[in-house]
């Protein structure tokens, strides 16, 4: 038998992890999305979904000094869905960290919104709304703190992103979702004997699309970061970009970042939506 010091390394491999939801703890929007029984134990095929809405809520905890605790809120989630997200972000922040907050949610589906206005009047969560629109026509609020944009399909996420910037938005988390536009703009000689694989083709669009949006954020005078939101074993779309607002850049470096983005994108053929939407409402000047 080993030593016990040789086998301590592997004792921590079968440690439950602490998660902020907790198992056991009943919490009753996760009952009912499914997530959870009665009793609070996790539903066995929903585990991968509970993993998913504490490491979801992991990134809030991250961003909470961004929140002023002094005042209301505003939150927007663009293409909310079911909504588990936003059920456990407003449950988190409102009921856990006691924030006033406002949290609007906005998809295209009617039934799926009015479920989601049910569930919110039966716990009594008053600021908590779901809305029937499209990301890109959406002028609500004048003003938001955070945008959240989980899956929002192709172009969609570019909406949100320019409208977060339009808003001056403190925090922004996008989980984009089947990145289509670069893949068919791509052209480029060099890479061509690669580009001819679809799978490979599709996979590096993907990631260049995520990494100019990230530019073009921080040129906005954001501190983008590019992280895993959860295993790739559970989905491909496992990316997500967190920006927090800093401040605007200097003119010089603007212009420095312009040039080296659009040198890039001329390169492969790129029209990215996100930098057109951006020169639209002024965010951007075409320097």
């Amino acid at each position: 038998r080993p030593p016990r010091s040789t086998l301590f390394p592997y004792t921590t491999l079968f440690r439950s992890k602490t998660y902020i939801l907790k198992e056991g703890e009943k919490v009753d929007f996760l009952v009912d999305l499914g997530v959870m029984t009665k009793e609070g134990a996790i539903v066995r095929t929903r585990y991968d979904k509970f993993r998913q809405i504490n490491r979801f809520l992991e990134f809030i905890e991250d961003i909470l000094p961004k929140l002023d605790k002094n005042r209301e809120n505003v939150i927007i989630d663009f293409g909310c869905g079911k909504s588990y997200l936003t059920f456990a972000m407003y449950y988190y922040l409102h009921e856990l960290k006691e924030y006033d907050i406002r949290i609007i949610g906005l998809d295209l589906k009617k039934d799926v919104i009015r479920h989601c206005n049910e569930l919110s009047e039966k716990y009594g969560y008053e600021k908590l709304r779901f809305l029937e629109g499209d990301i890109a026509d959406y002028t609500g609020v004048n003003k938001v703190d955070m945008v959240v944009t989980l899956h929002a399909c192709d172009t969609a996420t570019d909406y949100a992103l320019a409208k977060a910037v339009g808003w001056d938005a403190k925090v922004i988390l996008s989980v984009p979702c089947c990145q289509h536009e670069l893949n068919r703009q791509i052209k480029n000689e060099i890479l061509e004997p690669i580009l001819k694989y679809g799978l490979l083709k599709e996979r590096m669009a993907a990631l260049i699309t995520d990494g100019l949006r990230a530019q073009y954020l921080e040129r906005e005078g954001y501190e983008a970061q590019i992280l895993e939101f959860i295993d790739m074993e559970h989905t491909p779309k496992n990316l997500l970009i967190r920006a927090l607002h800093r401040k605007k850049p200097s003119a010089k470096k603007r212009e420095k970042a312009s040039k080296e983005v659009n040198a890039f994108c001329e390169q492969f053929g790129f029209a990215p939506t996100l930098w057109k939407l951006l020169q639209e409402e002024g965010g951007v000047n075409n320097e």
